[in-house]
């Protein structure tokens, strides 16, 4: 039996199945036959490879490239030799800082706590000019894309400079919580409510003061304490169990697994993951994306045009997604445990139908709970009450 075990949460999460984590296992645990792996299907925040990763063999998948990162500091990080000491990636993270704010110094605004609207409207202006900016140095990527949107200009300089310093140790066992503590460190320093797919506007004095709240936080701090935090838990010796990670559509990784128990999280409503969390993708790749434009200007999102769309989230094709998904769990001999709500995109009793007809002769049971669902800010209110349900195929 799986049981659920604590672990450092790293980033905000739209739909996070952390707080509902315990409903979730037993769920697993009531389809799944001892020492059958486990497959997460839609990893997202990786919260299931946190509470279970180590107790069976598991594989995360994804579509975003930096829910596996995510995973793997819970399933694969181990507190190696050579393990680096946040005080010393701070240190060389702050060297490079020092040089790089030389170049920009006419961008650098010089916050303080009684300052009038006009004057902080105006320094959130002029950092978003760095986006027309040439840079000779490397690594300036949030520098130039995202200086006055989410973070500051001198929050994206310690962004930059710290994923500079990590890159180093992309083969150490300890990378993905490097990675994934400065994925917390860009949460907490946010100006957002939690996601990125727009920055907030300082409109009144009451709007920039809370603003003001977070372009006084430390990028170097917030990174520090969760990495401190992170590697404290880690054990001395590598995992023992199989833990692999993978970004491929839903169908391909059904096509790569068998006889286990599958754990599918689908996206529930209109909005695209991708929409939300580009800014970690691209942390992740680090790749100077091409940004979507609109009458000629950068969207205000800053998005990737490359940003993956998904089916569960489009009206017109999540019957046949869902259809997909089912035939490809039947494919592979498994047992699913679908989480899914009566707000969805599409309806319980059209899931239910569609679940009877390609799993025709298999016992299945719909298990519900009520649930505040976290929306980060969308149609103004931060959480809503839900169903949350679980299909479970045995």
């Amino acid at each position: 039996m799986l049981i659920s075990n604590d672990y450092p949460s790293y980033i905000k999460y739209m739909g996070s199945k952390s707080k509902i984590i315990d409903f979730v296992v037993d769920g697993i645990n009531e389809v799944r036959d001892p020492g059958q792996p486990v497959l997460d299907l839609f990893s997202g925040s990786a919260s299931l490879a946190g509470a279970v990763g180590q107790q069976t063999d598991f594989y995360s998948n994804d579509i975003q490239i930096y829910s596996g990162i995510l995973a793997d500091a819970y399933t694969k990080a181990w507190n190696a030799p050579g393990t680096p000491n946040s005080r010393d990636i701070i240190n060389r993270a702050e060297a490079e800082v020092g040089r790089a704010s030389e170049t920009i110094q006419d961008f650098l605004p010089l916050y303080s706590r009684d300052m009038n609207l006009e004057t902080f409207v105006s320094y959130e202006e002029k950092q978003r000019e760095l986006i027309d900016k040439n840079f000779n140095h490397d690594w300036h990527l949030f520098l130039k894309n995202y200086s006055g949107t989410w973070w500051s200009a001198y929050q994206c300089l310690w962004i930059d400079a710290i994923r500079k310093e990590i890159e180093n140790y992309r083969e150490h066992p300890v990378y993905p919580v490097l990675m994934s503590s400065l994925m917390f460190a860009m949460a907490y320093c946010s100006q957002g409510t939690g996601h990125y797919a727009q920055y907030r506007d300082a409109k009144t004095i009451s709007s920039m003061k809370d603003i003001s709240i977070y372009r006084f936080r430390e990028i170097s701090q917030y990174f520090s304490r969760k990495y401190n935090e992170a590697v404290s838990l880690l054990s001395k010796k590598p995992p023992t169990n199989i833990s692999l990670s993978s970004s491929l559509d839903f169908t391909e990784s059904l096509n790569e697994f068998e006889g286990g128990v599958i754990y599918a999280d689908p996206p529930y409503c209109f909005v695209h993951y991708s929409r939300f969390y580009h800014a970690l993708e691209t942390l992740v790749l680090y790749d100077y994306p091409e940004l979507q434009v609109k009458g000629g200007k950068t969207v205000k999102g800053r998005y990737r045009v490359d940003r993956h769309q998904s089916p569960f989230s489009i009206r017109s094709k999540v019957s046949g997604a869902f259809q997909e998904l089912f035939r490809g769990v039947l494919e592979t001999d498994s047992k699913l445990v679908l989480s899914y709500s009566n707000t969805g995109m599409i309806s319980l009793e059209e899931l239910s139908d569609i679940a009877n007809t390609i799993f025709r002769g298999r016992n299945m049971e719909l298990l519900s709970m009520d649930y505040q669902h976290m929306t980060l800010g969308r149609q103004g209110i931060r959480h809503r009450d839900v169903k949350e349900c679980l299909l479970l195929v045995k």
